[in-house]
């Protein structure tokens, strides 16, 4: 039994064995002609990563990205994206002439696109996107009969006027991708009639022209960044197709005609920053497959659509996004039925009333903007319901009452923005439990107490924001205790007493990108925090943010005393710096270990002390206030201040030298010698003052008394 054992053993070894010989024996050999060309287009480029190092040998399974005809081994696929590939294309390419499916992309090829690949006659798919190529679409594409997929996308220097034969040279062309590119003038007409077309990007070129209808059912339109004109077509041709309609950023107008309600398959419908306006009907309603809405920025006006799309128990709209209108009323019931919406849009209308408590039912909500509306009432208890919160901003309203501390339960947000209301109170201590907290902004409100220690727990905070509220006590020792934080901003409150040094030295400001305009078209201190959210699959929301605050520190407006901590001016990424209008004191500290500062306000304090030498090293300063101190000595010309003119004025014992003048330090000696002399007189002579009008006074009061009668009288009697 056993000898049988091994020999079946030996048996299907022996069998599978044969069989993968025979598979191999079987595997394409290159066509020599095709190999030729292959090797000569290798030498041509520069493979920096060596990815095609495995061309070598014969056999078609072994090269990298080659697929081969069998048993011909004429080349029929050729797929080198994302190699790191650089140089032009040689010519040889063009000699693989059963060639099928070419994908260039995501390399760094450059130069014009190959006049020869027009004779590449079997081509069916070319992807070039991602690459640096120039120059136009050459006329040899006409050759190209079977072509169904062409896509050049993000080539920035590859334009022109799209030829006007593009629509017509194969009647089997079915994708357009020349998104991304410099192609301007008007849409060739040929492609408004090409019926085989059923996805056409053009987004993000300098397109023009009056848009008008395409006349075959279109699946993808994505006409987005463009400069067309006119009003919305109806899309008939495309009524039972059209699943992605993207209009953004273009110079559209009119209103939103209800045929676009009849858009069967339609699930992504984007028109947001055009000049659209008007009301939208109340009885308007898109299909059931809608999961992308977004109108905003626009000029819509009235009432907010109580109807947008019916939701069924799988389907309905993910994203509504509303704002940069002119919507007015009250936030509609309806909006809190779209059982599966998670980022909900309003901000910057003219809404009125309370948030709707039934927000709550929203389970999937990740992002809530309301701002910038003139909401009222308080933040309702039942938004805790959506527990799937990243970000809620409702600022800019004129919503009342305190921070509840049941808003604990919302442990996922990042976002917190409620500043600009009339909220009161004090920030409660369950907050502590909100522990993904990246920006919390809660300035101007009438928010007052003590700071606790709940914004401790909050280790992942890069924007702070507590300014213009009722808050009073000292600073806490924490302040500077957070690892990733980008911007701290306790200005205009009641905080006194001294600036804690403690974790300063431990404590770096992290090295943010913030890509800020150095000459400060905004505020230096000024936060602005972009939201992305994409619908990236049928029910999935991408989550994004960018934070454009500058990197620093304002605990301006405050009571605060003592000097300023030689630790803070050690924080080698600080760009901002305001402490201006307290009473701090002691000398400037100097700023060559701050070389990212480009905005420093101490103005309105005590400090003291000589300003030569200390303010000259950031390269970057753009903005200086050391006004109304007690600064003494001279500026020179060589300091070179004269970019901030009146940052040094109320010192008055501080000389700034300018062209037409010259500071004389015997000049400052005498006037400091005589402002000495002067507080020597004026005291004895203050004294002596006081003395006398004391004895007037006192003279004058005795007279006045005993001339009255009854004092008189009343004196008098006391005595006897």
């Amino acid at each position: 039994m056993i000898k049988i054992a091994d020999f079946t053993l030996f048996f299907l070894f022996f069998v599978s064995s044969s069989s993968l010989l025979l598979a191999q024996s079987q595997l394409p050999n290159i066509d020599p002609q095709d190999k030729a060309s292959l090797l000569i287009f290798r030498v041509s480029i520069h493979d920096l990563n060596r990815s095609l190092s495995t061309w070598y040998g014969s056999s078609c399974s072994n090269w990298t990205g080659l697929a081969c005809q069998n048993p011909t081994g004429k080349v029929l696929s050729l797929t080198l994206s994302g190699l790191n590939l650089s140089g032009q294309i040689h010519p040889s390419l063009c000699k693989l002439s059963s060639l099928q499916s070419l994908d260039l992309s995501h390399n760094n090829f450059s130069g014009n696109i190959p006049s020869c690949f027009g004779s590449l006659r079997n081509l069916r798919t070319l992807n070039l996107s991602r690459n640096i190529f120039v120059g136009s679409i050459p006329d040899t594409f006409l050759s190209l009969k079977e072509l169904r997929d062409v896509v050049l996308s993000e080539n920035r220097d590859l334009g022109g006027v799209i030829p006007h034969w593009f629509g017509g040279f194969s009647m089997n062309l079915e994708r357009v991708d020349l998104s991304f590119c410099s192609f301007l003038g008007e849409l060739p007409e040929s492609l408004l009639y090409l019926k085989s077309l059923k996805y056409l990007n053009l987004e993000s070129n300098n397109l023009t022209g009056t848009l008008r209808d395409f006349q075959q059912p279109l699946v993808v339109l994505n006409l987005a960044s463009n400069r067309f004109s006119g009003t919305l077509p109806c899309f008939y041709a495309s009524r039972p197709s059209l699943s992605v309609l993207n209009l953004a950023e273009n110079s559209l107008v009119g209103g939103l005609p209800s045929c676009l309600g009849s858009l069967e398959e339609l699930s992504h419908l984007n028109l947001s920053f055009n000049g659209f306006n008007y009301e939208i009907s109340p009885r308007f309603m898109f299909s059931e497959k809608l999961v992308m809405l977004d109108l905003s920025h626009n000029g819509f006006s009235g009432r907010l659509p109580s109807r947008i799309s019916e939701t069924t128990e799988k389907l309905g709209l993910v994203l509504l996004d509303l704002s940069h209108n002119r919507f007015s009323g009250d936030i509609p019931l309806r909006i809190t039925e779209l059982k599966s919406l998670q980022a909900l849009r309003l901000s910057h209308n003219l809404l009125t009333g309370d948030i709707p408590a039934r927000i709550g039912n929203l389970t999937y909500l990740q992002v809530i903007d309301l701002s910038h509306n003139a909401l009222t009432g308080s933040i309702p208890l039942n938004i805790v319901g959506c527990f799937q919160l990243l970000a809620l901003m409702i600022s800019n309203n004129n919503l009342s009452g305190e921070i509840q501390p049941e808003l604990d339960a919302l442990d996922s947000l990042k976002i917190l923005d409620i500043s600009h209301n009339q909220i009161s109170g004090e920030i409660p201590l369950t907050l502590a439990g909100l522990k993904s907290l990246e920006i919390v902004d809660i300035s101007s409100n009438n928010l007052s107490g003590n700071l606790n220690e709940a914004i401790t727990k909050w280790s992942n905070l890069k924007y702070l924001s507590l300014a213009r509220n009722k808050f009073s006590g000292t600073l806490p020792s924490w302040l500077f205790k957070f690892d990733k934080i980008q911007m701290i901003d306790y200005s205009s409150n009641r905080f006194s007493w001294f600036i804690p040094d403690d974790n300063l030295n431990s404590t770096r400001f992290k090295d943010f990108q913030t890509g800020g305009d150095e000459r400060f078209a905004e505020p230096p201190g000024k936060v602005e925090i972009k939201i992305s959210a994409a619908v990236v699959a049928k029910d999935e929301l991408s989550f994004s943010y960018n934070l454009l605050s500058m990197v620093g520190i304002d605990l301006s407006d405050n009571l605060l005393h003592g000097e300023i901590p030689e630790a803070l001016f050690r924080q080698k990424n600080i760009e901002y710096l305001n402490l201006s209008y307290n009473f701090l004191e002691g000398q400037l500290p100097r700023l060559e270990k701050l070389p990212r500062l480009k905005a420093l306000d101490l103005s309105h304090n005590s400090l003291s002390g000589q300003v030569t030498g200390n303010i000259s090293a950031p390269p970057g300063l753009t903005l200086l206030n050391l006004s109304h101190n007690c600064f003494s000595g001279i500026i020179t010309e060589k300091e070179g201040l004269g970019k901030f003119p009146g940052a040094l004025a109320g010192n008055p014992e501080l000389c700034v030298e300018s062209p037409g003048s010259k500071c004389d330090p015997a000049n400052i000696d005498a006037s400091q010698e005589e402002i000495y002399q002067n507080e020597l007189v004026e005291g004895p002579i203050s004294i002596w003052i006081f003395c006398l009008s004391a004895f007037i006074s006192f003279d004058f009061g005795v007279l006045g008394i005993f001339c009255s009668a009854r004092a008189r009288s009343y004196i008098l009697q006391t005595k006897a």
